[in-house]
C-alpha cells in the first residue's frame, strides 16, 4: 500500500479521481482487501473504487470489506441460472440466486455509489425477456449508474458476437424504463465531452451517442444551432461508419456505431 500512497501523493490528490482496485483477476479474492482500502483512506483523501464481478458478495466478510469503498461496480449479466452459466462460466459451486441475494444485501447497507455493468452477448443474454428481469433486479439496488456494454476486445471464444445496434437500443430502453436517466452505453468510443461544444460539435455528438441514443430530430436541431447542415452532416457520419440510425417506437435515433471486436 505504501507504493500506492506515495504515487498518489507524488501525482497530487487533486489530479486523481479515484484509486481503483481492478487487478488482473477478482479483487474480492484478496483476503486483505478491506484493510488495504482502510489503509489508503487513512493516508489520502482520494475516493476508493472497486470493480468486482460480485460472485463472492454472498459472503458477509466480502461485503464488509467493500463497505469501506466509496464506489463499487458490480457485474450483473443475467437473471436466469442457465444464461449465467453460459455467459460467465462460473465455478460449479457458485449459484446465481445466492450472488444476487448478496448484491441486494450489500446495496441495502452500502453508503457509497453503487454502479452496475451488464455485458450483452448476441444469442446468449440479449433477449428482451432476460433483460427485463435483469433491469427489474437492478432497479431494486437503486444504482447511481447502470452501464450496458458489448464485447469490444478479442473474446475467449470465437462464437462471441456483439448484438446489433437495434437490439442494443431496445435493451437500453428496457433499462431506462426501470431507472430513467441512469443508463449509459459502453460500446467502445471514448469521446472528449458529453455536452455540446460549439467549437467541436461533431466530437460532441459522437461522445453523447456513445453513451446515449439521441433522437434524430434533436440531433438535427443541435447541428443547425452551430451552423452545420444537419442532414448532410449526419449522412456523412453514417457513410464514415461513425454512427448508425435505428428506429424504436415512433422515432428514429442516432447511435454511435458499435466498434468491431479486434
Amino acid at each position: 500500500m505504501g507504493e500506492v500512497i506515495n504515487t498518489v501523493k507524488n501525482i497530487g490528490e487533486e489530479n486523481i479521481d479515484y484509486v481503483t482496485f481492478v487487478p488482473d483477476g477478482e479483487p474480492t479474492l484478496d483476503i486483505n482487501l478491506g484493510r488495504e482500502i482502510a489503509s489508503i483512506k487513512r493516508e489520502v483523501s482520494v475516493p476508493i473504487a472497486v470493480l468486482t464481478n460480485a460472485s463472492l458478495l454472498f459472503l458477509e466478510d466480502v461485503r464488509n470489506d467493500l463497505y469501506e469503498a466509496d464506489t463499487v461496480s458490480v457485474k450483473i449479466d443475467a437473471y436466469n441460472e442457465e444464461v449465467f452459466r453460459k455467459i460467465n462460466r462460473p465455478h460449479p459451486k457458485l449459484k446465481l440466486s445466492e450472488i444476487l441475494d448478496g448484491i441486494l444485501d450489500f446495496s441495502k447497507r452500502f453508503k457509497g455509489k453503487l454502479i452496475t455493468e451488464t455485458m450483452i452477448v448476441k444469442g446468449i443474454n440479449d433477449s428482451i425477456s432476460e433483460m427485463e428481469k435483469v433491469a427489474e433486479f437492478i432497479s431494486k439496488l437503486k444504482p447511481h449508474r447502470a452501464y450496458v456494454a458489448v464485447p469490444t476486445r478479442p473474446p475467449a471464444e470465437k462464437w462471441v458476437k456483439q448484438p446489433s445496434e437495434q437490439k442494443l437500443l431496445e435493451i437500453y430502453n428496457v433499462f431506462e424504463k426501470h431507472f430513467p436517466g441512469k443508463t449509459e452505453l459502453l460500446i467502445g468510443y471514448e469521446g472528449e465531452a458529453f455536452g455540446i461544444n460549439r467549437e467541436k460539435p461533431i466530437e460532441s455528438i459522437l461522445a453523447i451517442t456513445s453513451v446515449h441514443p439521441m433522437r434524430i430530430d434533436y440531433a438535427e436541431k443541435l447541428l443547425e444551432k452551430v451552423g452545420l447542415n444537419p442532414k448532410e452532416t449526419l449522412s456523412k457520419l453514417v457513410n464514415e461508419g461513425k454512427i448508425t440510425i435505428v428506429e424504436y417506437g415512433n422515432y428514429k435515433f442516432i447511435m454511435r456505431k458499435i466498434q468491431p471486436i479486434r
